[in-house]
């Protein structure tokens, strides 16, 4: 699949095709680069920074136990959630796009 093709399709795709050909190894490694991408623009967000939140990367682990209120949402500006067209934002209170695309 060509990367126009992956650009091309919605989040709920693009899992099913990444999910189907990755080994539980790679599935462990994916989630460790997301992380670490993720922590540049989680850890600077106002519903984030002052939470006493050590966590990151909301939009594929679920929501938060210690945000509770909702500020500005850096979501749109992460390219996480560019690269995989997610349409979501403040992950860190409304759960995993996987729980929101599942609530739809």
């Amino acid at each position: 699949m060509s990367n126009d093709d992956f650009y091309g399709v919605s989040f709920e795709a693009k899992m099913q095709m990444l999910m189907a050909s990755m080994t539980e190894k790679q599935k462990q490694e994916n989630r460790e680069q997301v992380q670490f991408m993720c922590k540049g623009i989680c850890g600077k967000c106002p519903s984030y920074q002052g939470s006493g939140e050590t966590q990151f990367a909301f939009c594929m682990e679920g929501k938060s136990s210690k945000i509770s209120e909702k500020k500005e949402c850096l979501c749109k500006q992460c390219p996480i959630a560019k690269m995989m067209g997610l349409r979501w934002g403040h992950y860190c209170v409304y759960g995993s796009a996987i729980e929101i695309s599942k609530r739809e």
